[in-house]
């Protein structure tokens, strides 16, 4: 996963410029009129062989208010806090401003990592400029010109050890998956430890109740919440034990239907969510009791499914519904119909308001991850594929007869399997499905994702094309003649 770079700065010190030579396209609007960004923009940068994603923002304003340029400050101040580093960019050619020290002395505050960044800087009347940004107390500047390309080699030494930095602390966060197995390995699952808490992702379309349903989990009110929805706009991750078992519990922002979604940090914030699924092991799906199982609900459930991760479907809001038992059983049935690939995944009602539930939600999230590291020998499953093959042979396509000779599994979280066979590109789908929902009934293996993978083994005879040394008995006898 690649850091997230943010250019700030005043109107019209050039930004779009850098942001422009950064993605190697015009994609951002350039002219000396001072203002022209006004939302977030986002491309893929590079330097070399330095990748990133850089956001072009919009002129930092000393307003504070609700205009324009109020909301504009907030948008850029919320996407510095959530890049990974910021470039601060000043004009050489106006030197520093009080705007300037003042922007700065925000920064600090906001990023950890800000990088400083004097351009505009070609020629000698920038000498002046370049000692004056020292006393911002932000490092040396790098004297650059995005117009004429000056000082990308200078930045790009400085990016450097931010971005190796990132790639070991997104190594050790992100989990172990499609871990390889044999047969010697212990079929026990990984246990969590504080080093390497499991970690939860909390999903759902906003309003759903994630942040509340996160602060009744670690008993304090640390995640922002209210009627509003949408009011969390950053994957946050919270870490505790949750009935003894070390947890790292991410909170992410309500994801609506793409074509809602239109301002840009909402667009971030969507895209922060989903990068919080990749890096979990257990996706809880969070619904509304009162809209379940909305066509984004399913988009969300079958994204932690296509990732390959544990799926919980937790139903919020329980303790406003008063026909519990009907409920309970449509909302099973509308979750077999229409999340057939989640079969058999746990279904939980909680009240995040008052904490009604959370037991059983550990006790899923817990069942879930086992599932999800579940390990079954090479013996247990060819017993078990000669069987199904009895009960239900493979079907033979154009005449050509399908034989399925051995199967293994290859992976855990999640588990994963290999079947040899001929001509698996004839295999139908319908198979693989009638395998692998036999899988999940005969091995308990509800709900988790199960990769089934066809190989073909080919004709392993030793002995086809190869001539015999020893003569036939015909041969023989025609060699003595007759008797």
């Amino acid at each position: 996963m690649t850091f997230t770079l943010a250019i700030v700065g005043r109107p019209n010190v050039g930004k779009s410029t850098l942001f422009n030579r950064l993605v190697g396209k015009k994609l951002a609007l350039v002219d000396d009129q001072p203002g022209v960004t006004r939302d977030l923009r986002e491309g893929e940068g590079r330097i070399a062989d330095l990748r990133f994603t850089v956001i072009d923002s919009a002129g930092l304003e000393e307003a504070t208010d609700d205009s324009l340029q109020g909301r504009m400050r907030r948008l850029t101040e919320r996407a510095v806090e959530m890049a990974d580093v910021c470039l601060f960019m000043i004009d050489a050619r106006a030197g520093v401003l009080p705007a300037d020290e003042v922007f700065a002395d925000i920064l600090r505050k906001k990023n950890a990592n800000v990088i400083l960044a004097a351009n505009k800087g070609e020629g000698k009347a920038a000498d002046a400029t370049i000692l004056e940004a020292y006393a911002l107390g932000l490092g040396e500047p790098i004297r650059m010109s995005a117009e004429h390309g000056e000082g990308m080699g200078e930045l790009m030494d400085v990016l450097r050890p931010i971005a190796e930095a990132h790639e070991e602390k997104a190594a050790a966060d992100a989990p172990e998956v499609d871990v390889d197995v044999g047969e010697d390995d212990e079929d026990a699952p990984r246990v969590p430890t504080r080093a390497k808490p499991l970690q939860i992702a909390v999903v759902g379309r906003p309003n759903a109740g994630k942040s509340t349903l996160i602060n009744k989990i670690i008993g304090e009110e640390r995640l922002l919440t209210g009627p509003e929805a949408g009011i969390t706009r950053d994957a946050i991750s919270v870490q505790q034990d949750w009935g003894g078992v070390p947890m790292r519990i991410f909170d992410t922002a309500g994801m609506r239907k793409k074509a809602k979604v239109q301002e840009k940090l909402e667009k971030l914030s969507v895209s922060d969510g989903l990068r919080a699924v990749k890096f979990a092991e257990v996706v809880v799906v969070l619904l509304d009791v009162e809209i379940p199982f909305e066509q984004q609900d399913l988009r969300i459930a079958d994204l932690a499914e296509r990732e390959g991760r544990a799926v919980v479907v937790a139903i919020n809001k329980w303790d406003v519904e008063d026909e519990k038992q009907t409920k309970l059983k449509e909302l099973r049935e509308s979750f077999e119909r229409l999340l057939p690939q989640l079969r058999g995944a746990p279904l939980v009602t909680v009240s995040a308001k008052t904490g009604k539930g959370l037991d059983r939600l550990q006790q899923a999230i817990m069942r879930a991850h086992e599932v999800w590291n579940r390990r079954i020998s090479t013996a247990q499953l060819n017993r078990w594929l000669t069987g199904m093959l009895e009960q239900h042979p493979p079907p033979a396509p154009g005449g050509k007869r399908i034989k399925m000779r051995y199967m293994t599994q290859v992976k855990t979280r999640p588990p994963a399997f290999v079947v040899m066979t001929s001509h698996p590109d004839l295999m139908p789908e319908s198979y693989k499905r009638y395998l692998v929902n036999g899988l999940r009934v005969d091995f308990d293996m509800p709900g988790t994702p199960i990769r089934l993978y066809l190989r073909d083994q080919g004709d392993k005879n030793p002995y086809k094309d190869k001539k015999s040394s020893q003569p036939s008995r015909l041969s023989k006898h025609l060699k003595k003649g007759p008797s």
